[in-house]
């Protein structure tokens, strides 16, 4: 039996009622499929079942990839990747409606997330994103605007996705068993947008500076961002007094849109 691996936060879901509860959440037969660390396959043999019309995997540890490739290399419409995901290249796929699942290794859970909204074509290559997060980083994703668990993460999601559907998994459906529990949240691209953010590293920075010191008021994030900062926060209806997670995420999207039309010229 392979050693796992803890960097590569290697622990498998087993349960094979969530599994089939996963695989439910979209129609996959006829569809293309792109999934992220397969690992030991349990979730890809599932959707293998469903008839994808394609299914590309992304494995960056070479043992599961060697393991994975010997085992589906009968399969016409199966291909398989050894890469880490964060430096695939996404925008590599034209508009193909396809299916995105993955067991996301929690340490770099949301860099991954982040990397799929930061596509350059949208709408995106994707038509439903179905991610497994550590439960923590999820409740960080779903949170609401003052409250302990928003974040940067909450506002660079909720600009580009919609969420779904979501559900716990107990940490007792993995092996090995982690520490905490899991949850599923699957997502959907927004076509349509009330904010016109040019450039979404322009969003990630400034929620970046903010949520640096996320206890204190926001008058000195504003400072770094604005020269004439004061004036800024008058043009926008933001008082300077608030926390960083006081501030909604149309707020931030508003805040961005300013940014880039007084900045950017």
């Amino acid at each position: 039996m392979l050693r796992l691996k803890k960097s590569l936060g290697q622990n498998f879901l087993v349960d094979k009622n969530v599994i089939n509860k996963i695989v439910s959440l979209d129609v996959i037969k006829d569809k293309k499929i792109f999934e992220i660390g397969p690992g030991s396959g349990n979730l890809t043999n599932y959707i293998i079942q469903k008839k994808p019309k394609t299914i590309l995997l992304i494995e960056k540890d070479k043992r599961f990839y060697e393991i994975l490739s010997k085992k589906y290399r009968f399969k016409k419409n199966y291909k398989i990747i050894n890469e880490d995901i964060l430096n695939y290249d996404l925008n590599k796929h034209k508009k193909e409606d396809a299916i995105i699942f993955g067991n996301l290794p929690y340490n770099i859970s949301t860099q991954i997330l982040a990397k799929f909204i930061s596509t350059n074509i949208w709408p995106p290559f994707y038509k439903k994103i179905i991610f497994m997060f550590q439960k923590e980083v999820a409740d960080r994703i779903l949170a609401k605007c003052n409250t302990k668990q928003y974040s940067r993460i909450t506002i660079l999601a909720n600009f580009k996705l919609d969420v779904i559907e979501k559900f716990k998994i107990s940490k007792k459906c993995f092996f090995p068993i982690p520490n905490v529990d899991s949850k599923i949240i699957a997502f959907k691209p927004k076509i349509k947008n009330d904010y016109k953010i040019s450039n979404i590293k322009n969003l990630e920075k400034i929620t970046h500076i903010f949520f640096s010191n996320k206890r204190k008021m926001i008058n000195k994030p504003f400072s770094k961002i604005f020269d004439n900062y004061k004036e800024a926060a008058e043009q926008l209806k933001i008082d300077l007094s608030l926390r960083p997670s006081e501030l909604s995420c149309n707020d931030y999207y508003r805040l961005t849109e300013y940014y880039e039309k007084t900045k950017m010229i």
